[in-house]
């Protein structure tokens, strides 16, 4: 692997990917489609967050949104060692809405790194269950510990935020979002929503934090990695997912992921 060890695990959850990692990699600006839940086994990081540059040592828990702009780097030379769980949205739509009382279907997770003990100790217990094939774990007990760390997380740490974004600009992230692989230009994406490609650009780092041209590359890099994982060659990858070529989706994949592309295709089978 590229500067450490990272490890991908099937869940037997649905919609749900465990990753377990030791490394000493300094991940470029990126995002992912969906929550990352997850707490630093060894060492510390430090990392950009929609919070700001937050930082987390052993035995912290780290999070993030879906479409959050981070990045990660090791504090010191030994790198750090972490699990994560992702899981796409719609795999906890369900457990915040009986959270919430049938109020909400969705929410933020706003600490990207928080020290709580019994935060960390129930994602170790939510983690093993998910992962552990012989251990004889159920599916009840696996969502009975995601909806008692979920509840740790989001009523005890977390909170709903709205964000006053001009439809303009999110005229041009659905733009990008229906079809990233389409050669497309600020003129256009200004055009949509009737404002100045300054204003695109400005308005556009505000709601993502990424400028159009960014958040078109990481739309690419999540189409690559749903292609990758679903046993695509990855010359067809690279064509599919708007890529000048091969070598130019493997530099941005391992700046973003740690990995390349053909090693998380070797650890996705």
């Amino acid at each position: 692997m590229s500067k450490g060890r990272f490890q991908i695990i099937r869940c037997d959850m649905t919609d749900v990917e465990a990753v377990i990692a030791d490394s000493t990699h300094k991940f470029g600006r990126h995002t992912h489609d969906q929550f990352g839940i997850g707490v630093i086994i060894r060492g510390a990081q430090k990392s950009l967050s929609g919070r700001g540059i937050v930082e987390a040592e052993a035995g912290d828990v780290i999070t993030v949104n879906p479409g959050e702009v981070h990045d990660g780097s090791p504090v010191g030379d030994v790198g750090r060692a972490w699990k994560m769980l992702y899981f796409d949205p719609a795999a906890l739509a369900e457990p915040i809405h009986i959270l919430s009382d049938g109020k909400i279907t969705m929410a933020e997770l706003t600490h990207p790194a928080l020290t709580d003990r019994a935060a960390a100790a129930g994602f170790r217990l939510l983690f093993r269950a998910v992962t552990d094939k012989n251990g004889g774990n159920s599916e009840i007990e696996a969502a009975e510990k995601l909806l008692i760390l979920l509840e740790r997380l989001i009523r005890q740490h977390s909170g709903e935020r709205e964000l006053n974004v001009p439809s303009a600009i999110k005229q041009a992230r659905s733009r990008i979002d229906d079809d990233p692989v389409s050669q497309l230009s600020l003129n256009e994406l200004a055009a949509i929503g009737g404002v100045s490609q300054f204003q695109l650009i400005r308005g556009f780092s505000r709601l993502t934090g990424l400028t159009p041209h960014a958040y078109l590359v990481q739309r690419r890099l999540l189409r690559a990695r749903r292609m990758i994982a679903s046993g695509e060659t990855l010359t067809n990858t690279a064509h599919a997912s708007g890529f000048a070529d091969q070598s130019h989706m493997t530099r941005l994949f391992v700046s973003a992921y740690g990995m390349s592309p053909g090693q998380y295709a070797t650890a996705m089978r």
